[in-house]
Formats: structure tokens, sequence, C-alpha cells
């Protein structure tokens, strides 16, 4: 790679991988969360738990455990209703939290934030060129995904959720101030029935210049979870061991 943009942020290396616990219910997040036990700090908890019951009791639960919390449930309304739950949301210990919208809305949730960081949705990696012209989006993904990133740090927001592909381009155009978290990370090949369409391995991610990374079904689906996520440590270490050399 011709040029590195490793992040340099203050951030524990273990704590750079977050897992999507993309699971139906609460016992078998909590069944998961056992097993990987201290391979993994950080966790996003989105909408299909949010729908399985106590969601927030099961926040509390990993908490009390020393996780950190990435609620991922893109908070898209009115302004004033957004910059409430966010509110609401910042006295829950959560640590980082997504929204989509307009300026209005990301001005609303950055007002009302507190301690809780908040993060701009850019483009969904389930999206491609031609999901974008069907949405009725002129300009192409990288265009889109960097307007939106430019708005969300000068109205305030910590942060953007925005695939590997980008993230260089935001490093070359933006301040690194701007947390950059990136999901649709692959530590292997694509497989066919992914729905992810714009996707990047461990390395190309952090090289790229993310401050973290969300990791789901590679984990989930594996053989042994926890060695799977011990492997991804181990690749995040090496990246910044070796930047550091």
């Amino acid at each position: 790679m011709s040029q590195s943009f490793i992040s340099t942020k203050p951030i524990p290396v273990r704590e750079r991988l977050i897992m999507a616990l993309d699971v139906p219910s609460i016992p078998e997040a909590q069944a998961l969360v056992e097993e990987l036990g201290d391979s993994v700090i950080f966790y996003k908890v989105g909408m299909e738990l949010f729908m399985s019951g106590d969601y927030f009791g099961f926040i509390e639960w990993l908490k009390q455990r020393g996780k950190k919390v990435f609620v991922d449930l893109k908070f898209f309304d009115v302004p004033a209703t957004v910059g409430r739950a966010i509110k609401a949301l910042s006295s829950k210990g959560v640590d980082l939290a997504t929204i989509h919208g307009n300026d209005a809305i990301m001005e609303a949730a950055a007002k009302d934030k507190g301690d809780l960081k908040v993060l701009a949705v850019t483009a969904l990696t389930s999206l491609d060129r031609g999901d974008l012209d069907d949405l009725g989006f002129q300009c192409n993904v990288r265009e889109l995904v960097l307007s939106r990133a430019k708005r969300a740090l000068q109205i305030g927001c910590d942060g953007i959720v925005s695939s590997g592909l980008e993230v260089a381009m935001l490093r070359e155009h933006l301040d690194h101030r701007l947390l950059v978290i990136t999901p649709g990370i692959r530590p292997v090949d694509n497989r066919e029935e992914d729905d992810q369409k714009r996707v990047v391995s461990v390395e190309m991610a952090f090289q790229n210049g993310a401050d973290y990374i969300v990791v789901g079904r590679p984990i989930r689906d594996a053989e042994r979870p926890k060695d799977m996520a011990e492997k991804i440590q181990a690749q995040i270490l090496s990246v910044f061991a070796d930047a550091l050399k």
C-alpha cells in the first residue's frame, strides 16, 4: 500500500474489535458473550435484539461484565424526537450510538449526547451503485459518504459508520478527530449468500484509517467463535505493531 492512514487515537488495541450480536434472542446473545469471554470487549447491539425482549436490561448486563456497548438503532425521526432519544440513551452507560438523517437530526443528536459518542450513518455497506440509483441518489457512493461525513463533523457528531472502501478517502479530506467505525469486515472470502456488498479485510480496514471494525457472522458462525475472535484480535495487533516499527 502506497500510503497508510492507521489510527493514532489512544484506543486499546483489543477494544478496536466490535462484535455484532446479530442473534434472535437475549439468551442466545448472553450465551455468545459468555463463550467469547475476554476475547471481545466491545459489542454492537442492534434492531434484532431490540425486538427480542429486554434490550436495556441486556445492555446493563453487558456493562456489569465490563463490556463496552455500541447501540446500532440508526435513530431516524423528527429532530426533537431523535434528540430526546439520544439524551435518554446517554444515561444508560452506552458508548456509541448511530443516527440517520439530515443536518437537523444530526444537530439535535449532537446537542443532547452528553458523554455518548454519536455516529452518523453514511451509506450502508449493503448498498451498491445500483441501489443508490434506485433510491434516487445522483452522486456516486464516495461522494455521498464524503458529503455526509463532512456535515457530521461540522455539526458536532463524533464520527461516522463507513465501509472500509471509503475510509482512506475520508482520512485524506477530513480531520482525524472523526471516529470511523467500519462494518462489512470479512477475514475470509465473501460468500455468495452474504448481503454485504462493500466489504474489506481486517488489515485493509485499519490501513485505510478505521478506528474500529465491526465483525458479526464470521465470529458468530465460526466452528469455534472464541478462536476466531482471537484470530482477528491477533490480526489487529499485528497491524498496529507493524505501524509502530
